[in-house]
């Protein structure tokens, strides 16, 4: 657990980086939410929000946004970004006040950084009744399989994996869908699970792919010479320029 921990409050010392590099959302992200609620989204509250990646596709639907983020380097860097319309909190998702509903909650590749226990409870709190809970994620990775490959041999001697564990410990056979979705499956407070996902490819520069990879945290933690030595072999076995596999996983759930 200490290894999450430490991997959550990596980003701060990345937080320029994260925003040159880690790419945005796309509006179609907002038709999928807007779509599954049915009604106009007035008000939305952002857990995790980064330097502001997610919160800008919702401020630019209209929408009253608060986005929240216990990193201060993080946050610096949101508030730079952002229109005057979105408040920005500083505050980790198990601190903040449950005095104020929202019609959607919504947290973009940072869920599986909050605490598990009484997470859901929590997070009903946040969702007016009737209102939708949505995450969602784009893990970036190389289309070409072969390439895939290739970097993955290249990292192993100083990098095992660079994924993110997940949350569900079961095999992902035996899951009814990907997480979150899997636990909203399962929760009292939930109901209407569904799993979607917009598709999308991107082109990168090789640069700017390994840029993208120095705000992974599984990098991130790496000591700076090892670090360098593991973007020096990857850059190695690509070539100028890379397709990405860029999919958006979306999870959506209306609040009982």
């Amino acid at each position: 657990m200490l290894g999450m921990v430490e991997r959550a409050l990596s980003f701060g010392s990345v937080a320029e980086t994260y925003e040159q590099f880690r790419p945005g959302y796309p509006d179609e992200l907002l038709g999928v939410v807007t779509a599954y609620a049915g009604e106009p989204i007035r008000t939305a509250l952002e857990i995790g929000a980064g330097t502001g990646k997610a919160t800008r596709v919702f401020a630019r639907g209209g929408i009253a946004v608060t986005a929240t983020e216990p990193d201060a380097a993080m946050l610096a860097v949101l508030r730079k970004h952002l229109p005057a319309t979105v408040t920005a909190v500083q505050g980790a998702f198990e601190d903040l006040p449950l005095d104020t509903s929202y019609d959607v909650v919504y947290s973009a590749a940072a869920l599986h950084w909050t605490n598990p226990d009484g997470r859901w409870e929590r997070m009903a709190a946040l969702v007016r009744p009737g209102g939708v809970f949505t995450s969602f994620a784009s893990p970036i990775q190389l289309a070409d399989l072969e390439l895939r490959e290739a970097a993955r041999v290249a990292r192993a001697p100083y990098l095992e994996t660079d994924d993110v564990p997940s949350p569900d410990p079961r095999p992902p056979a035996e899951r009814p869908m990907e997480w979150p979705g899997s636990e909203l499956l399962e929760s009292e407070w939930f109901t209407d699970v569904r799993q979607t996902v917009v598709e999308r490819r991107l082109t990168l520069s090789a640069q700017d792919y390994i840029g993208h990879l120095s705000t992974v945290s599984a990098y991130v933690l790496l000591e700076p010479a090892v670090r360098d030595e593991v973007f020096r072999l990857v850059l190695e076995v690509l070539p100028e320029t890379v397709e990405i596999d860029a999919e958006v996983t979306v999870h959506l759930a209306r609040r009982r």
